[in-house]
């Protein structure tokens, strides 16, 4: 497995009644496995989280199943991250 960091920023689209589907989704992927960490910035911008995935085409599948993302209201961008 791979580790993804997934940028989300919140643009002119967003909605707030998005907010609680996309914590519950991320909840269903930690409870899975799935999920290592996730947080929001404390400007209230947007937040990441660090997914595992096998490659990029799966963290990426997992991303546009993210309410948030079926949403409109953020910006994701997805990155394989080498943590140590």
């Amino acid at each position: 497995m791979q580790r993804y960091l997934v940028m989300v920023m919140r643009n002119a689209r967003f909605d707030p009644a998005a907010v609680q589907p996309h914590r519950d989704f991320l909840e269903g992927l930690r409870a899975g496995g799935r999920l290592e960490l996730s947080g929001g910035f404390a400007d209230g911008t947007g937040g990441a989280y660090l997914l595992f995935a096998e490659d990029l085409a799966q963290a990426m599948a997992t991303v546009h199943a993210d309410p948030a993302y079926v949403s409109g209201g953020w910006d994701f961008t997805v990155h394989e991250w080498h943590a140590r």
